[in-house]
């Protein structure tokens, strides 16, 4: 599950990149009821938080590179941003952002990894990280698709020290789900997911792995009809998975993908298997 009770290694903020804020904002106010407070320019260009009941659950902002495409980026929180951006380097990765100071909130860098996987990493300063999580409307897990799931492993374990637990997915040969818990932390404070997936299946994104956030609702098949009816997409199910819950694969009509997940009762919302559609 992911908490606000932030260690290093563990998802602790997120944002979205679009060419148009406004649209965006009012596309997840539809579908999560989420209100948007501008911080820099207006709500077209500007960076602003999403905030769900109040508070906040990440961010929106205008596209940071030339050619970009419009994404959730995944943040993971360090003591230390600007070793980390180090350690990205020695391990094989990109840095695509320097370490910068956020205005005081923190000290941010973005990178990429030695597969082509986009990530950020944060170092907690007067903002420590998203205010809720694991509730409806808010962040309740974080996936990679990856076309290496031992390559992506070696990177992450090296960078932020995780430790890996698979699991059987659906169908022969369907191969393993792998879950991953921050350094240190016990099987319950597990995050997230990785998968290996072929090249054909990342076929949206040029055959490049990505990461992307999931979200808890009450309500899969209704946050689908809201998806749908704002202007977003359906990429995949909805589908029951035994033990996990009722989810879809969506995207935002910038085409920024996303899953919507209502846990199974009783169970974290540790979802296995929402592969790219």
């Amino acid at each position: 599950m992911i908490t606000t009770d932030f260690v290093p290694g563990a998802p602790c903020w997120i944002d979205l990149g679009v060419p148009d804020g406004r649209a965006a904002a009012d596309f997840y106010r539809s579908v999560f009821g989420w209100e948007l407070e501008p911080l820099t320019g207006d709500a077209e260009q500007g960076y602003g938080l999403f905030r769900h009941e109040g508070r906040a659950v990440g961010a929106l902002g205008p596209l940071g590179e030339e050619g970009a495409r419009s994404s959730w980026m995944i943040y993971f929180m360090a003591a230390d941003a600007r070793a980390c951006a180090d350690a990205v380097r020695e391990l094989g990765g990109t840095v695509r952002v320097s370490p910068l100071d956020a205005g005081g909130a923190g000290t941010m860098t973005q990178a990429t990894d030695p597969l082509g996987g986009e990530f950020a990493v944060f170092q907690p300063g007067a903002r420590k990280g998203f205010e809720t999580a694991d509730v409806p409307g808010a962040l309740c897990w974080v996936e990679l698709m990856t076309t290496d799931r031992a390559r992506a492993d070696d990177f992450y374990r090296g960078l932020f020290g995780w430790t890996g637990q698979d699991v059987p997915m659906p169908g022969e040969s369907a191969g393993a789900y792998e879950l991953v818990t921050a350094a240190g932390q016990p099987e319950e404070r597990m995050h997230g997911g990785v998968v290996e997936v072929p090249p054909e299946a990342l076929e949206l994104r040029n055959g490049k792995p990505y990461w992307h956030p999931v979200f808890a609702t009450e309500d899969c098949d209704d946050s689908v009809e809201r998806v749908t009816s704002a202007g977003g997409t359906l990429q995949m199910g909805p589908e029951t998975a035994e033990g996990v819950g009722r989810l879809a694969v969506v995207a935002d009509p910038f085409g920024a993908e996303f899953v919507v997940l209502a846990p199974a009762p009783d169970t974290g919302a540790a979802p296995d298997a929402a592969a790219d559609g």
